[in-house]
């Protein structure tokens, strides 16, 4: 199967599905912030209690403020999120921790990730829909699909940053002994004018 297919796996979440699921990151992110203990949550909706992988970004006035996320679907989705909420907000090593002030400033966004697949061709990619990961030796990197598409990359300058983002040159693209994955996601995020925000 071929990257350009991936897309179609994306597993499509009810609108109630995303609003557990942010609530589940802001309480969370709220609780470690605040007394440093998760909080419980009763999830019963069958596609939060599948095992999903996810990333959370966590935006302040419109910079980054923290990114962290799981590729493998170990465990179920909501639980996922609820872990890569607290990294995100308190193990990023670009940031210290999330502070209490900061908690009702901050936007979440959530990525639900489909099974990375090995690309054999870079034709395979297709910006905006398709995230990268780059692997080599010890190294790798990952950019998610927003990414291109925000900051208004080609296809070649996206495999360029995911190198960079792994630790390797621009073009270690190119070479045969670098591995390169693709995925798709399912992204979405809270309102601007929604709760906790300010």
């Amino acid at each position: 199967m071929t990257c350009s297919r991936v897309f179609m796996e994306i597993r499509m979440l009810s609108p109630s599905d995303k609003k557990t699921l942010l609530q589940i990151a802001r309480e969370t992110i709220a609780s470690i912030v605040q007394s440093r203990k998760r909080p419980a949550f009763d999830v019963t909706s069958p596609a939060l209690t599948a095992n999903g992988a996810a990333f959370v970004t966590l935006n302040k006035r419109g910079q980054l403020r923290g990114c962290i996320g799981h590729v493998d679907a170990t465990g179920p989705l909501w639980s996922t999120v609820r872990d890569m909420a607290t990294a995100a907000a308190t193990q990023d090593p670009r940031f210290h921790p999330v502070t209490k002030d900061e908690v009702a400033q901050l936007h979440i966004e959530i990525s639900v990730m489909t099974p990375m697949k090995k690309v054999s061709s870079p034709e395979e990619i297709v910006v905006g829909k398709h995230g990268l990961m780059m692997v080599r030796s010890f190294r790798s990197g990952l950019l998610l699909p927003q990414v291109a598409t925000e900051y208004g990359w080609t296809r070649e300058e996206f495999l360029q940053h995911t190198c960079l983002k792994a630790g390797m040159s621009p073009d270690a693209w190119k070479d045969p002994a670098t591995e390169i994955y693709c995925f798709s996601a399912e992204v979405f995020g809270e309102e601007e004018s929604g709760p906790g925000r300010s």
